[in-house]
């Protein structure tokens, strides 16, 4: 799948059924948490199409990033926020892009900090090809993309709330 092909909307029905078939085979509630920020997005529309009862997490990468001299400070901070009991939760982390990892080992570091979860899952709608850094993989995958490294994949909210996904060249790595 190449970036010109990439339809979030359509990624995120996968990510749905994928998600609707887990809660139908999961013995425990799951919590979902949405990493900041397209995670966060998805999470909300998971939960409220899944019908699951109460509020989703937010959690956020950058009190934890190792890379934060390459990245900076985000220009859209957003603070965890995780309205359950963490210990023995079943966490469904979501996020938008899994890259290198480096997002997802900062996100991991900062829930532990609220607790020990039973168990951690990752739901992601893209997966980049290549460019590992870390052994992070996703329990479920909507799709993937094969970009180089100097353009990002983000996801964007149009102005009719419709997910779609930003590339834009940026020379540098991002996790």
């Amino acid at each position: 799948m190449t970036s010109t092909t990439l339809n979030a909307e359509h990624l995120y029905q996968v990510l749905l059924n994928g998600m609707r078939d887990v809660q139908a085979h999961s013995a425990h509630p799951i919590r979902l948490v949405g990493v900041a920020s397209g995670g966060v997005w998805l999470a909300q529309r998971l939960q409220h199409d899944l019908g699951l009862e109460g509020d989703i997490g937010v959690i956020s990468s950058s009190m934890h990033r190792d890379d934060f001299a390459q990245r900076g400070l985000s220009s859209t901070p957003a603070q965890t926020q995780l309205p359950f009991e963490v210990n023995d939760a079943h966490v469904w982390l979501i996020d938008d892009v899994l890259y290198t990892g480096r997002t997802l080992r900062a996100v991991l570091n900062e829930l532990f900090d609220f607790g020990r979860p039973h168990s951690v899952k990752l739901a992601v709608l893209v997966e980049r090809k290549g460019y590992k850094q870390l052994p992070v993989c996703a329990d479920l995958v909507a799709g993937q993309a094969d970009l180089p490294p100097e353009q990002s994949l983000e996801l964007a909210l149009n102005a009719d709330n419709a997910l779609v996904f930003d590339v834009q060249d940026v020379g540098a790595v991002k996790g």
